[in-house]
């Protein structure tokens, strides 16, 4: 998967270097899934574009934002280190996720987008499928 970061977070590490104001960190990451008619993008919050629905057993996933589960940068980017785990569609199916979003809020539609990434292959969700993204494949650059 490649990435990009929001148009929110770009200016709010804009603002933090350049001393305008300072930016918190996250506690926690939270991860969720787009289907293929997504309008997802830099400009999007975590109320845009076209999340999977909240039912079937659909929630954001957590990451704890610690250098186990993101280790330091290199070469210009950023990448899990620990599988995003907990996807299971379960009652119905959820479609084809073709995004991942990164936002600051587990709570469905909502929060702050932080980054964004487009999966290398869609991948259709049915009932009883299981979803994971593998250490190492969200990965977000600064070019």
């Amino acid at each position: 998967m490649a990435g990009s970061f929001s148009d929110f977070l770009e200016l709010e590490l804009l603002d933090h270097v350049w001393g305008a104001a300072a930016y918190t960190a996250p506690t926690d990451h939270y991860f969720g899934l787009w289907l293929t008619a997504a309008t997802l993008d830099d400009t999007s919050t975590g109320a845009t574009g076209n999340e999977v629905a909240n039912t079937n057993g659909y929630g954001r996933q957590t990451l704890v934002n610690n250098a186990t589960n993101f280790p330091a940068a290199a070469a210009g980017a950023k990448a899990n280190g620990t599988a995003i785990t907990g996807w299971a569609a379960s009652g119905g199916n959820w479609g084809e996720v073709s995004w991942m979003g990164n936002t600051d809020s587990g709570t469905y539609a909502s929060g702050n987008m932080l980054s964004w990434m487009d999966l290398t292959v869609p991948k259709t969700i049915n009932d009883g499928d299981t979803a994971e993204v593998a250490i190492g494949d969200f990965d977000v650059t600064l070019t």
